[in-house]
């Protein structure tokens, strides 16, 4: 078994997850570098489309990353494209865990395509020494809480599903179809939301220097704007303009407010379709089925026979995605939502832009492409999941302690929504936020203050355990970072 070396890459996660596992250099910073060096040893079993983003994530220089799968193909694309090692291999042998170091591992990603290997892996890479072990599932009897401590006695510290995790995000945007995107913090404390500005909306050419004046409701915020491919920071000068995906945070009881406030328009969804038959439109028709009118397109005749005997009110329809002709004989014209989950990116935005010229309110379109995020968004597309993304993050969320609660992206935004807590009366609490030089770059969104939502100002002052919403382009995270430290 060969061990390879990659190119440099970076990524600045990882000082986010160094205290929890005891490293002692964690505040070490390099000279000449505004971000901080973390040495830790990460072993990640799977280099498929899952692993292979996480390892990317979580490549950094300096660092001690070892990628292990059995495929010497998918190993060398990743040894020529990040900075880690690699091992060929089954991880759930206990040589090959070995021969990776799991004795002297921080953290172990069990994430292959088998559920199995992933189960084992993590614990025995928990009994050999690895001191976190998180797991990839597909069963949902695993993610269940009576059989939590189950779980936790076999060594695994955290489980994961992919695929519920998006039919759950799925769920949540349907609910609330006039977003675009929506998080939710602290179990809904705060809410973070997106949504497109069209030509009726009253917020086109609002310049934010009169924000004030307009918003009655104080607890609202816009913190981020998607114009093109272009990532804004909102401030005084901006105007904000049609097609602008602007991102607002807000308190949980105020949403609805909210969303007669930015113009959006509220349809209550009854009927969908989901195109598709995979794993993943499995998971949200069934999640979906007892409170919608569900149609569901699959091309396959077994995996329709075998979605009719999982499903019990959902309508199972066999035919070709691309055929249009079945899909308005199937009621596509009255549908108030269209979701479509297909394994092809290209399918799936070509599907829903049709979907939208039938008149369809809401579109869903399942996109693993990076490279579409953009193009998809710009042309009209709603929303985009993307199961490695969520994924990603709720890994993070599993991880990260201390001084960092939680972490999440934003659809083609190239910047980070991170929840810090404060640990300490220091500057961050002596001053107004107005006082704290806080980076341009970065903005302090909302404050959870025990059981209390706030939106600060300027004149805002924050407290001890306050848990702090930043939203914070790359170039300010180090900056933020230490000051919450």
């Amino acid at each position: 078994m060969n061990f390879n070396l990659g190119k440099d890459t970076f990524a600045h996660f990882l000082k986010y997850v160094a205290k929890p596992f005891g490293i002692q250099n964690a505040d070490e910073v390099w000279p000449n570098s505004q971000h901080i060096i973390v040495k830790m040893k990460i072993i990640i079993a799977g280099a498929g489309n899952l692993g292979f983003h996480l390892a990317e994530l979580l490549s950094y220089e300096n660092q001690d990353i070892t990628l292990i799968d059995e495929n010497q193909e998918v190993l060398d694309y990743a040894s020529t494209h990040l900075d880690l090692l690699t091992l060929r291999g089954d991880s759930s042998s206990i040589n090959v865990l070995r021969e990776a170091g799991i004795e002297n591992a921080h953290l172990l990603l069990a994430v292959t395509t088998s559920e199995t290997t992933n189960i084992v892996t993590a614990s025995l890479a928990k009994k050999l020494g690895a001191r976190q072990t998180v797991a990839r599932v597909h069963k949902s009897e695993y993610l269940k809480e009576v059989n939590r401590e189950l779980v936790a006695a076999m060594g695994i510290d955290s489980i994961f599903s992919p695929v519920q995790l998006a039919a759950k995000e799925i769920l949540r945007l349907v609910k609330r179809c006039s977003f675009t995107d929506i998080f939710e913090f602290e179990e809904g404390k705060i809410s973070l939301f997106g949504i497109t500005l069209d030509d009726f909306s009253p917020l086109v050419n609002v310049q934010l220097s009169n924000w004030k004046q307009l918003v009655a409701n104080e607890a609202l915020r816009p913190i981020a704007i998607l114009r093109g491919s272009q990532t804004i920071i909102p401030n005084g000068e901006v105007v904000l303009k049609r097609n602008d995906h602007v991102y607002f945070i807000t308190k949980k009881d105020k949403v609805d407010e909210v969303e007669r406030f930015v113009g959006a328009k509220k349809v209550k969804v009854k009927n969908v379709m989901i195109l598709g038959g995979s794993p993943l439109a499995y998971e949200t028709a069934k999640l979906m089925e007892d409170d919608f009118n569900i149609t569901l397109i699959e091309g396959s005749k077994d995996q329709c026979k075998i979605l009719t005997e999982k499903l019990n009110n959902t309508l199972i329809i066999n035919g070709k995605a691309d055929n249009v002709d079945l899909l308005q004989e199937e009621g596509l014209d009255r549908m108030d939502a269209f979701i479509a989950l297909t394994p092809n990116s290209e399918t799936n935005i070509i599907a829903s832009l049709t979907a939208k010229n039938h008149g369809v309110y809401k579109t869903i379109a399942q996109v693993e492409n990076k490279e579409y995020t953009f193009i998809s968004q710009n042309i009209g597309v709603d929303t985009l999941i993307n199961q490695k993304l969520i994924a990603a993050n709720n890994i993070f969320r599993f991880v990260r302690q201390g001084t960092v609660e939680a972490i999440t992206g934003l659809h083609g935004v190239e910047a980070e929504v991170i929840e810090f807590v404060v640990t300490k009366n220091n500057l961050m609490t002596r001053k107004p936020i107005k006082d704290l030089h806080f980076p341009k770059a970065a903005l302090i969104g909302g404050v959870i203050r025990g059981d209390e939502s706030l939106i600060p100002d300027g004149n805002f002052q924050l407290q001890m355990d306050d848990k702090v919403i930043v939203f914070t382009m790359p170039e300010a995270v180090s900056k933020v970072e230490r000051m919450f430290r």
